[in-house]
């Protein structure tokens, strides 16, 4: 009983810790869930502030989708890998490029263990990898990723004259690149293969209404090519290149910043006032940026520098009191701009808290009705396991009370029938064990003396000790004194626990056991303990 009560409280234990553990997991599960839906939201919310330009608030939902991911990008691949690349755009675009490496090199180790990664994004991650390095100035390493970067949208492409325009653009940042490291075999090479992989793109556009980006890369390559021939000293060709060029596809913001570029190597300021002049007619108005430092780096600044060397100093002036104007203007921009996103930062992380505090509160809730709900069930089983026990276990004693009170009658019959015949028809031993049962059957009960052994018998009965063991044994089927003497004990033992309530250890030392030896002798002769045969003799 005690055995197996012991294992259904493990068990039940088990089932405890099972269901404690299972619901946590489920609960880990849900959350997990809900940490995917939340990191796709949160992706999408960064996205969105990025698009309006508040790049602060942007960084921080993205930077919360791919803290939600990060331990298991699988989960949703798309989602790490866009979070991840706008989260390092971010941090480099504000020339925290540590803090934009980071995040590069994590996305680079899981990129390595995991062949399932995107292969759509292991160039772009590369890509920003490169432009992180050169802008560390760590350029063997910048131009490794950058070639990477190259190989992995050529592979992901289907190979080279597939129409991609990103293999051009791709070819473009390694122009880029060796244009700043002044490597212009290397710059030449890669501009013949961008103009060969252009033709692709051209011919595939004729099906498709990719115009304007035909437009642009034409004048992006034109741009290259005389800046490579302006690099390389051959400024008349340079010219010609560039001024071939219609002036209808110098009109796209990335085509104007490379021909600014471009025209600041030969001096020519005068077209570079016109096209900031064309950049404010159309970019800015239809933007309606506010003038915030980036601006005013980008947009004024380079305005003031060209007038001033084209000589148009009454417009470098004014542009120049506008600068001044727009700082004052943008310093208070920046203090709304930086209050507008704290404040929305800060509303974010408490709602956050809230909802965690709530979901924890929730959690603890479920884990206390689920043990609560299971202890209750617990202690219904081993009550209904108890009465079973108890009433199978009643049932077996019983049968067992029934088959020793046969057999005692057996052995009573066996006596008596042996008292009735004549004395000179009974052996010797059979003699002495009549009178050895007579003394047993005496009022005093003579065998509840603990010091009562062969000896004792013996010297009673006025014969060898030797003679009593022969009569018990030859009697009684080899029976010991001790086991024959031990009989009467149980006997008048299981008479007092039927027919008293007094406590079992004085029961056991009034029969003529000691406590210790009882409950084992009681326990081998009757099957059961005397607790158990006290109950099943009374009903």
């Amino acid at each position: 009983m005690r055995k197996s009560s012991l294992i259904i409280i493990l068990t039940a234990i088990a089932i405890l810790l099972l269901a404690c553990t299972k619901n946590h997991g489920q609960n880990q599960e849900d959350q997990q869930a809900k940490r995917d839906t939340t990191a796709m939201a949160d992706w999408k919310r960064g996205s969105k502030y990025d698009r309006i330009g508040q790049k602060r608030i942007a960084e921080m939902y993205f930077k919360k989708a791919y803290d939600a991911l990060k331990d298991n990008p699988q989960k949703d691949w798309k989602t790490y890998t866009e979070t991840a690349y706008g989260l390092m755009a971010l941090r480099y675009l504000r020339y925290d490029l540590k803090g934009s490496m980071d995040i590069a090199m994590e996305v680079m180790k899981v990129m390595e263990k995991n062949k399932d990664f995107p292969p759509q994004m292991r160039s772009p991650v590369l890509l920003q990898i490169a432009q992180n390095q050169a802008a560390l100035k760590q350029m063997p390493d910048a131009e490794r990723n950058f070639l990477r970067a190259y190989d992995e949208m050529l592979q992901y492409s289907g190979g080279s004259e597939c129409g991609n325009i990103n293999l051009v653009i791709y070819a473009c940042n390694l122009m880029d690149f060796y244009q700043e490291t002044g490597e212009y075999d290397k710059f030449a090479e890669w501009l013949k293969r961008s103009e060969h992989e252009f033709k692709f793109f051209e011919e595939k556009s004729k099906t498709r209404r990719d115009s304007s980006l035909v437009e642009e890369y034409k004048a992006h390559l034109a741009i290259y090519r005389a800046m490579l021939l302006q690099g390389t000293g051959h400024t008349r060709e340079a010219m010609a290149v560039y001024n071939a060029i219609p002036q209808s596809r110098i009109r796209y913001t990335f085509v104007i910043d490379n021909a600014i570029c471009f025209l600041k190597d030969v001096g020519r300021y005068d077209e570079i006032v016109d096209l900031y002049e064309h950049f404010d007619s159309s970019e800015l108005s239809r933007d309606g940026a506010q003038m915030n430092f980036d601006n005013i780096c980008y947009r004024l600044t380079p305005r003031y520098i060209a007038n001033m060397k084209a000589g148009n100093k009454d417009e470098a002036l004014r542009i120049g009191a506008n600068i001044c104007e727009a700082i004052d203007s943008a310093l208070i921009w920046q203090r709304k701009d930086d209050a507008a996103e704290l404040s929305v930062i800060y509303q974010t992380h408490e709602k956050e808290l809230q909802v965690s505090s709530y979901k924890l509160q929730l959690q603890i809730h479920r884990i206390i009705l689920v043990s609560a709900v299971l202890i209750i069930l617990l202690v219904v089983f081993l009550l209904w396991r108890s009465y079973k026990y108890n009433k199978v276990l009643l049932e077996k004693n019983r049968r067992l009370l029934d088959d020793i009170e046969q057999r005692e009658r057996e052995e009573q019959q066996v006596i008596e029938r042996l008292k009735a015949e004549p004395q000179d028809a009974l052996t010797t031993e059979q003699q002495l064990f009549c009178r050895i049962c007579d003394l047993m059957e005496a009022p005093n009960h003579i065998y509840t003396d603990t010091d009562l052994d062969r000896s004792r018998l013996a010297q009673l009965l006025g014969t060898n000790e030797h003679y009593i063991t022969d009569a018990i044994s030859t009697c009684t089927d080899g029976k010991s004194v001790n086991g024959f003497l031990n009989e009467y004990r149980l006997r008048y033992a299981a008479h007092l626990l039927a027919t008293t309530t007094d406590a079992v250890g004085v029961i056991a030392e009034v029969s003529g056991f000691s406590r210790s030896s009882f409950f084992r002798v009681f326990s081998d002769a009757y099957g059961m303990s005397p607790s158990d045969y006290r109950k099943v003799a009374r009903k």
